[in-house]
C-alpha cells in the first residue's frame, strides 16, 4: 500500500475578468512567436463573455465535488488546486503544499488523452513547480490517462443521451453526431497516441449511446496556415453535412474537453452555431463531462489504483488501462 498525503487538481486556468485576458494569453504563448494581432483576435473571443472563461468556475465545482466524494468514501487526502497559466498557479500551490508539510501527492490533470499539451507538458510544469518550491517540495505522481475509463465513458454517454433527447423523435434519423477535440500539429500528433485514443473514446461513447454513425472533427487550431494540423476541421464537417440530402440536425459533442472553457463556449457555441444557422442546420451541443457524479467517482477510483496495487484498473474497449508513467520518448514538444 502506497501512502499519499494529498491530491492536486491540475488544470489550464483562465481569466476571470477583462483585465486578466491579455496577461493570461501572454502566459499561454510565452516563448512562442505568436503575432500580437493573433492575441488580440483571441482576446475578442473572451470579450464576448465579459472577459471571463468558465474554466475556473468549473474547476471549483469539480474540486468541491471531489472533496465531498473523498470525505464520504475516502481515502482521507488533503485537496489542492493549481493551474498552468492563471491563478492559482502551480508554483504557488506546490509551495503551499510544501509549507503544509505534504510529502507525497497525486496529481489529477484535466486532460484525458496523451499528447504533449495534454500530458507531457503537465508533467514538465509539475516538475518545474517542485523545483521552484525547493527541497521541501513534495513528490507528485500524475494519475494515468482516462480516455477509456468507464467513469469517463459512462458520463459522456449520458451527456450525449441528454443532447439527443432534445432532438424531436421524428427528426433523429436526420441528425448527425459530431465529436470534437482540439487540433494539434500533425508532427506532434504523429508522435503521440492522441488521435487513436480520441477515436477509441468516440467509438465507446457512440456504442454506449446507440449511435451507429458518427464523425470526429477538430477545432481551435492556432498555428500558421502553412503548418499542417489534424483535420477535418469542424467547419468543413458541418458544410459537408449540410450538403447531405435530408440532414437537418447536428449534435456536437466536445469529447476532447473535460470542462467548459473558451474553446468550447466560443468556438462551438458561437462560431460553429453561427455557421450551422447559415447552413440551415439545427445544432445541439452536448455538455462536457464537468463534475458528473460518475466522473467524480472515477477520480477516486484512479486514486485508489495508486494507493492499493490490488485495486482494479478499469478500462473499456481493447486498449486496456494506460500505464501510470509515460515512456521517456513519448509526446515530445517538437513532435520529432
Amino acid at each position: 500500500m502506497a501512502t499519499f498525503d494529498a491530491i492536486l487538481l491540475t488544470s489550464f486556468g483562465g481569466p476571470e475578468g477583462p483585465e486578466d485576458v491579455l496577461p493570461f494569453l501572454n502566459n499561454v504563448v510565452r516563448g512562442r512567436p505568436v503575432p500580437p494581432d493573433r492575441l488580440k483576435e483571441v482576446a475578442r473571443h473572451y470579450a464576448h463573455f465579459g472577459g471571463v472563461s468558465p474554466i475556473n468556475a468549473q474547476n471549483r465545482a469539480l474540486l468541491a465535488a471531489l472533496i465531498a466524494e473523498l470525505n464520504a468514501q475516502g481515502p482521507p487526502l488533503a485537496v489542492y488546486w493549481g493551474n498552468r497559466h492563471w491563478h492559482p498557479f502551480l508554483d504557488d500551490t506546490v509551495r503551499e503544499m510544501a509549507n503544509d508539510g505534504i510529502r507525497r501527492a497525486l496529481a489529477f490533470c484535466t486532460s484525458a488523452y496523451g499528447s504533449y499539451p495534454g500530458c507531457r507538458q503537465y508533467r514538465e510544469d509539475l516538475d518545474r513547480a517542485r523545483m521552484a518550491a525547493g527541497a521541501a517540495s513534495p513528490q507528485i505522481d500524475k494519475l494515468r490517462l482516462f480516455y477509456n475509463h468507464p467513469g469517463f465513458i459512462e458520463a459522456m454517454v449520458e451527456r450525449l443521451d441528454d443532447a439527443l433527447a432534445t432532438v424531436p423523435a421524428e427528426r433523429l434519423a436526420a441528425a448527425a453526431v459530431v465529436f470534437t477535440a482540439h487540433s494539434l500539429p500533425l508532427t506532434m500528433a504523429a508522435s503521440s497516441p492522441y488521435e487513436g485514443q480520441l477515436l477509441e473514446a468516440c467509438r465507446l461513447v457512440s456504442e454506449g449511446a446507440g449511435v451507429p454513425q458518427w464523425h470526429l472533427a477538430y477545432q481551435s487550431r492556432s498555428g500558421p496556415p502553412t503548418q499542417p494540423w489534424l483535420e477535418p476541421d469542424i467547419a468543413q464537417v458541418l458544410k459537408t453535412l449540410a450538403a447531405s440530402r435530408g440532414m437537418e440536425h447536428v449534435v456536437v459533442v466536445p469529447i476532447g474537453f473535460i470542462c467548459e472553457h473558451m474553446e468550447v463556449v466560443y468556438d462551438l457555441d458561437v462560431a460553429a452555431a453561427s455557421l450551422c444557422k447559415h447552413l440551415g442546420l439545427e445544432m445541439v451541443r452536448a455538455s462536457t463531462v464537468g463534475c458528473h457524479p460518475r466522473f467524480v467517482r472515477m477520480i477516486r477510483e484512479l486514486i485508489l489504483e495508486r494507493v492499493d496495487p490490488a485495486a482494479p484498473r478499469r478500462a473499456l474497449g481493447n486498449d486496456g488501462p494506460p500505464a501510470d508513467d509515460c515512456a521517456p520518448q513519448c509526446c515530445p514538444a517538437s513532435g520529432a
